[in-house]
């Protein structure tokens, strides 16, 4: 079969190479997806340049790609919640990293029929940027009237977090460039920021959350916004000490700059590293199917073009996701 493969650690377009590879070879617990899509991520691209292989182990050549929609083909034993034929998708875990291929393994229990009402395209590009704006508002407990600012509206994690927010009855107020800004109002934002001309923290001020998608001084300046007791929840700042622990940094310390700004605002601080996760899929596949999630899509590349849709992605201009189709 059709991979798309790491070769080596390096710029995009010399380490990634399409190439033949065994077809995979499930377990009890797996199911065989016959690929129909998948969705290109960050992380992916960061990976390729070799900037997470203290954390993530790779074995050349390694098939690239977290998320896929497919049809079941095969299945294992064990498996009992899915039939050959059925429509899902899926956020496989790290050891099952491979979606952009002709076939892939996954574990059925981190697998979840596909939304009816959407393309496998539309529904590979929702597990891991879903999963990851779930798992980070969940973990301050967004609730209704709740005053938030969700950076990057226009990014895959950010288009998805605003429409979820706004679900949830949450006032939304949200970032991102000029030429983005009528298109992001229409995901339901409450208030744009043009981060071009205006300075978001002269906008907002005393919010109950800050979701963090940038990282760097962004982290930081959260808590400048944020009310007394607020919630400051990240993707890309420090590990919190118990998220850290569960990453087994055991004598891991928060810096003295975040752990003092906590302090002052007596705030909540938060990391999601994002877990792969059925029953939260199965909410996002019936929030779709209610059409209080849309999925956005930026462009839709073949598997023969899928080093060019890395290399469109790394530019970090896309509007919503950016997707393989092998259908």
């Amino acid at each position: 079969m059709k991979a798309l493969q790491i070769v080596k650690y390096g710029e995009i377009r010399d380490s990634l190479s399409i190439n033949e590879t065994e077809r995979p070879v499930i377990t009890p617990n797996d199911i065989l997806v016959e690929v129909k899509a998948a969705s290109l991520n960050p992380i992916d691209y960061k990976l390729v340049g070799g900037h997470l292989k203290d954390m993530v182990t790779l074995n050349f050549p390694a098939t690239i790609g977290y998320d896929v929609s497919g049809v079941v083909v095969e299945k294992g034993t064990d498996v009992l919640d899915f039939e050959i034929g059925d429509e899902i998708y899926s956020r496989v875990p790290q050891q099952q990293m491979g979606t952009i291929a002709e076939f892939v393994a996954v574990q059925s229990d981190l697998v979840a029929k596909k939304p009816e009402n959407i393309s496998f395209e539309e529904a590979s590009g929702l597990p891991l940027t879903g999963l990851t704006a779930i798992q980070a508002l969940g973990s301050v407990g967004i609730k209704k009237n709740d005053r938030i600012l969700i950076h990057a509206g226009s990014g895959g994690v950010g288009s998805f977090a605003v429409q979820y927010a706004k679900a949830k009855g949450a006032i939304v107020y949200t970032t991102t460039s000029t030429k983005n800004v009528d298109w992001v109002k229409a995901l339901g934002a409450d208030r744009v920021i043009d981060y071009k001309t205006e300075d978001y923290k002269e906008v907002v001020k005393n919010l109950d959350i800050v979701f963090d998608t940038l990282g760097n001084d962004y982290t930081f300046e959260a808590f400048e916004i944020i009310k007394e007791g607020g919630k400051v929840t990240t993707i890309v700042g420090p590990p919190d000490e118990e998220t850290a622990k569960h990453m087994g940094m055991t004598d891991y310390k928060l810096p003295k700059k975040l752990a003092d700004l906590i302090k002052k605002k007596s705030a909540i601080y938060k990391l999601t590293w994002m877990q792969p996760n059925a029953e939260q899929l199965n909410v996002i596949t019936a929030m779709v199917e209610d059409e209080d999630i849309k999925p956005i899509i930026d462009l839709i590349y073949s598997l023969e073009d899928g080093i060019d849709a890395y290399e469109y992605l790394a530019t970090g201009s896309a509007k919503g996701k950016v997707i393989i189709s092998l259908s």
